[in-house]
């Protein structure tokens, strides 16, 4: 999942937040996230629903699978981080993770955008967590 990880990275970042891959498009944010043990900054590729100027989503369904991605309990863990996005470049933001109805009418936009999501839902018994990433002032 790596190689495949730092692929998109380089799509994104050799064309100014495009990744033909898959057909992600302009779809996707790269998000730097800090390990919440090892201390040790990363960058994954991630399916984001812009949600005004200053918001975005990302939805931790990791394919389905019965857990959550890692990044998902690093956020929880260091919420203040950055994200680089095709339209704003690189932006700082605030990790927010969404509950109840909030969560649930996001959660739709992700399986409006894409099938895959929908799947996601089905493959697994958790309830998958959608994070809106905040865009913190100077």
């Amino acid at each position: 999942m790596s190689d495949w990880n730092e692929k998109v990275i380089e799509e994104f970042r050799s064309n100014g937040g495009t990744v033909e891959t898959m057909g992600f498009g302009r779809r996707l944010v790269l998000l730097h996230h800090t390990g919440a043990r090892s201390g040790t900054e990363r960058v994954a590729p991630l399916a984001a629903i812009r949600d005004g100027e200053d918001r975005w989503f990302i939805a931790a369904s990791k394919a389905g699978a019965p857990t959550n991605p890692d990044w998902f309990h690093n956020l929880r863990a260091h919420p203040d981080t950055r994200i680089e996005t095709p339209d704003d470049g690189t932006v700082e933001v605030t990790a927010v993770v969404l509950e109840g109805a909030e969560r649930d009418a996001a959660w739709e936009r992700f399986k409006d955008m894409s099938d895959g999501f929908r799947s996601y839902e089905e493959k697994t018994t958790r309830v998958i967590p959608v994070v809106a990433l905040e865009r913190r002032g100077d």
